[in-house]
């Protein structure tokens, strides 16, 4: 997608789709005049009342407007930020749809916008390229047909061109702002795509080259574990998870290092199952097709080390991603056995569908020792108990430091993708108490959201700047969920948004 910003007059913009955004409160005091100018008939408004998101196509007179169609775009009545990324992604859905390559938006306003919302020009600017993506985004790719496209060069539906017109005063900002909207959109979407590839076009040395090539384009250190690598690290962990599979497990090192002063040593821990069909525990077969998603902790911290790289943020961070999918065999683990983690900590798998937390503790125990870390961050999609809590919009998180914590909340607030903080008391440990091993890998059924959390909390080794997040939830949409299903890029504008108040 190509983005630029123009200070052009409206009616001179040459696209084929031109947006105009209106609030609630706008639509009577200067809607008709703005209409009027476009050559638009005013008797259009009895059919849009200015909802968030809400989008009714006109179309204007040739000689007062270049643009074919122009589309009333509603920004709710108390305009947020959410409502203004809602409508970005309402215009670019509806362009796609209609096969439209090139749109333009009237953002006059923007500076007045910004005084309303509370945000700068550049944050909002940002968040409507960011929707912008979001809204344009299908996965087609193998469809028949188009199976070749990648290797060929040849681009898939979407938006050729975005075009923002602003006010002279409100330009710098807006190209700044813009500047930051497509490296979010643009990460988000290659999450999305790693997300919604299955499980036999996707495996766990997939994900590591995929971040080989990311870290040899944007400038930071990438280094891939092999099984003979894992094993003679002792990660007990990924090895027996990855023991029913035909695939060998990677352990990913993202290690981004900025020019200049480090404000922070920070690490992101992703989950990185490939494919769950739940090991010997297995899963039930409806929907286990939508479980090739169980990357989209790996995949989301990609992004972010990515989109932190590219941001050139001031801070030292550290990816970690352990890899493998988790496959019933002849040879897979079995509920019972004992395994010895990277840490020494021994496990008692009580379920080997709870096999997310046991990579993730080899990771968390090995990024802590080697890099000592100032904050450590895992995303996780971990437990199905967390949708149960919270529903599909939200993700559950733990820390065990408040100012962490309330980072991560307000984070959520300004990108959108909300958290929601559960408890991390020591009373719920004692449902993950094993009687032959350190630790039982499963707590039962109530409160498993927060016994995997305890579980994880166990292999940081008394780090006191850690957290949690469960993405089970959002991470994935599923097919009646809405219109566009499959992944979603959520945590990628999360953890940019917490790195970005640490830089």
């Amino acid at each position: 997608m190509k983005l630029s910003v123009t200070k052009s007059d409206l009616a001179s913009l040459e696209c084929e789709f031109l947006a105009l955004p209106f609030s609630s409160g706008e639509l009577k005091k200067e809607a008709g005049e703005r209409l009027s100018a476009l050559g638009i008939d005013q008797q259009v408004l009895k059919d849009f009342k200015g909802d968030a998101g809400e989008l009714v196509v006109v179309y204007g007179e040739a000689e007062k407007c270049s643009a074919v169609r122009i589309a009333l775009l509603g920004l709710g009545e108390k305009v947020t930020l959410d409502d203004w990324r809602k409508a970005a992604v309402s215009l670019s859905s509806r362009a796609v749809d209609m096969k439209i390559g090139k749109i333009a938006v009237d953002c006059s306003g923007i500076a007045a916008l910004a005084v309303v919302t509370g945000q700068s020009v550049s944050t909002l600017a940002a968040a409507f390229v960011e929707g912008c993506f979001a809204g344009s985004y299908r996965f087609d790719r193998l469809k028949s047909g188009k199976l070749d496209k990648k290797e060929a060069g040849e681009k898939s539906k979407g938006i050729d061109e975005l075009l923002l017109s602003v006010e002279d005063s409100a330009f710098e900002e807006s190209e700044k702002g813009v500047a930051e909207g497509e490296i979010l959109g643009s990460c988000q979407k290659m999450v999305r795509d790693m997300v919604n590839l299955p499980g036999n076009y996707l495996h766990a040395t997939d994900i590591a080259e995929a971040a080989a090539e990311s870290g040899k384009k944007y400038g930071y250190d990438v280094t891939v574990f092999e099984k003979k690598e894992i094993e003679a690290l002792g990660m007990g962990g990924l090895l027996a998870v990855n023991k029913g599979s035909h695939h060998p497990p990677t352990f990913t090192i993202l290690d981004y290092k900025p020019k200049g002063e480090v404000k922070a040593v920070v690490a992101l821990v992703g989950k990185g199952v490939t494919f769950d069909s739940g090991g010997i525990s297995i899963k039930p077969s409806e929907n286990m097709g939508e479980m090739k998603s169980d990357m989209a902790g790996a995949a989301s911290v990609l992004g972010a080390v990515e989109a932190a790289a590219r941001l050139r943020l001031p801070l030292h961070l550290i990816g970690l991603i352990p890899a493998t999918d988790n496959m019933p065999s002849g040879t897979a683990q079995q509920p019972g056995d004992v395994i010895t983690t990277y840490s020494g900590i021994t496990v008692e798998v009580g379920n080997t569908d709870a096999e997310g937390r046991l990579i993730l503790a080899d990771a968390l125990s090995y990024g802590k020792e080697k890099y000592k870390p100032d904050v450590i961050i895992d995303v996780a999609t971990l437990t199905g108990a967390c949708i149960v809590a919270l529903g599909y919009a939200v993700a559950g998180f733990f820390s065990n430091d408040d100012k962490l914590a309330d980072a991560i909340y307000q984070a959520g607030q300004q990108s959108g993708e909300k958290v929601w903080r559960l408890p991390l008391w020591d009373l719920y440990a004692e449902q993950i108490k094993s009687d032959v091993a350190d630790v039982n890998n499963t707590g039962g059924r109530g409160a498993g959201t927060i016994t995997a959390a305890k579980f994880l909390e166990k292999f940081i080794d008394g780090h006191k700047n850690w957290a949690h997040i469960d993405i089970a939830g959002p991470s994935f949409a599923s097919k009646s969920a809405g219109k566009v299903n499959g992944g979603t890029g959520f945590g990628v504008s999360l953890l940019v948004e917490v790195l970005k108040k640490w830089a």
